[in-house]
């Protein structure tokens, strides 16, 4: 590649990062910040972190590369706004936030080494990152080990809590339980297929949706099938879908592997606007990929969804676009990663510390009034109450929300019975 080609495709990106202070009109207002003004470093930091007078040092950590970038690109834009914006007014403590960025490279074992360069070099005060469960349980004992604080922003199947760990997505009580009584009583389904990649969340998934779909409401699975990360070959489980003619396909693929499943689906001839599809692994970002017209009449739950009307999120989706693009969209990971380092500004500036276990501690309770999906609160367990919303997918790659509780739903990570 020519030197001037790469300067042509860096350039647009550089003019988004330039334009990224200005994202939202009302900060884009304010004097300029002067950082050093806060509390003595002294005070703040007594664990050796990487915070100085003027600036704290935070890692992001998601996969740039490999089949799980689709998913998890977004992820990073939404982290680097939100930094952005606390900058703009001000920083956390009086300190600018700098951030150090490693590449998981859809590689489980490469994001645990880059956890620990992270917290064991570079000493950062929280990381912002993984995707997958399986890079969770990776990073997970790193972070436990030496000490850091993660926050983690994907939807994921529960069974899990950490002093380290603050999940800004939902477990499986908030999507996968809500997500299944709602299809089963609006479409009076009686079976279901399950269709998941070959890793941790999406079995552990399917096994917590099983034994509700079994022993609580009394219906039947009629199939299951995974597929490794990167796989491109459905036609097989296809044949089978036509064959067994379940009321529900329910999947859990995730990344890149989900533009050949629609495609390959809809080349089939299988119609979902006529066969219910609940999916609760793709939004709108792996849809960019997928394309509209391939996916169009699925069902997704989620917590979030980019077409929601309420002014917080209003804000949110003109900056993000103002920081990357008028064609990037939003999904409900994206969202909940935005979410991560205003909650960490917030639960330092009430523990007046950077340290992570004063962190740690001053967690439950904390609030995010300006969430895009709407109010959030921390849990002592880490998790946050949120909403549950349906959304059905649209040729245009967004979504119709079709249901959402009237109430945020409290996170119960181990659920009796289905563990």
């Amino acid at each position: 590649m020519s030197d001037e080609i790469k300067r042509g495709l860096q350039s647009p990106l550089r003019r988004k990062l330039l334009m990224g202070m200005a994202a939202l009109p009302a900060i884009s207002m304010l004097p300029r910040p002067s950082f050093g003004a806060g509390p003595a470093t002294s005070v703040v930091n007594t664990t050796g972190l990487a915070v100085t007078d003027t600036e704290v040092t935070v890692g992001i950590l998601h996969s740039a590369t490999g089949t799980m970038a689709i998913s998890e690109t977004g992820s990073i834009q939404a982290e680097k706004l939100a930094i952005e914006q606390i900058n703009a007014m001000g920083g956390v403590l009086g300190r600018k936030i700098k951030i150090i960025q490693e590449d998981g490279a859809s590689d489980w074992p490469t994001f645990a080494e880059k956890a620990k360069k992270l917290l064991v070099n570079d000493k950062v005060a929280s990381i912002m990152g993984c995707w997958t469960s399986a890079s969770r349980k990776a990073v997970l004992p790193v972070m436990e080990q030496y000490n850091g604080m993660l926050y983690y922003p994907t939807f994921y199947e529960g069974l899990e809590q950490s002093k380290n760990v603050i999940y800004t997505g939902q477990e499986a009580t908030q999507q996968i339980l809500a997500g299944i009584d709602w299809i089963t009583k609006e479409k009076n389904a009686k079976s279901f297929y399950f269709i998941g990649s070959d890793y941790i969340w999406p079995r552990t998934s399917n096994k917590i949706a099983r034994k509700h779909i079994e022993n609580f409401l009394k219906l039947k699975v009629v199939g299951e099938e995974y597929f490794p990360l990167g796989h491109t070959q459905f036609n097989s489980v296809i044949n089978k879908l036509k064959l067994t003619k379940p009321d529900v396909i329910f999947t859990d693929v995730v990344g890149g592997s989900n533009v050949a499943f629609y495609k390959q689906l809809k080349a089939a001839g299988i119609d979902l606007s006529k066969q219910t599809l609940l999916t609760i692994s793709v939004t709108e970002d792996e849809i960019d990929g997928i394309g509209g017209e391939n996916i169009a009449g699925a069902y997704a739950c989620m917590k979030y969804f980019q077409s929601l009307k309420n002014e917080n999120n209003e804000k949110f989706v003109a900056a993000f676009k103002k920081m990357w693009g008028d064609k990037t969209v939003i999904g409900d990971v994206t969202q909940a990663a935005y979410l991560g380092p205003w909650l960490w500004k917030a639960t330092v500036e009430k523990a007046g510390s950077f340290d992570v276990d004063k962190v740690a501690a001053a967690s439950p309770g904390i609030e995010f009034k300006g969430a895009p999906e709407g109010y959030v609160r921390i849990h002592e367990n880490h998790h946050l109450w949120s909403k549950t919303r349906v959304g059905k997918a649209k040729l245009d790659g967004q979504f119709d929300m079709v249901f959402e509780t009237a109430d945020l739903i409290q996170p119960d990570p181990f659920p009796k019975g289905y563990q």
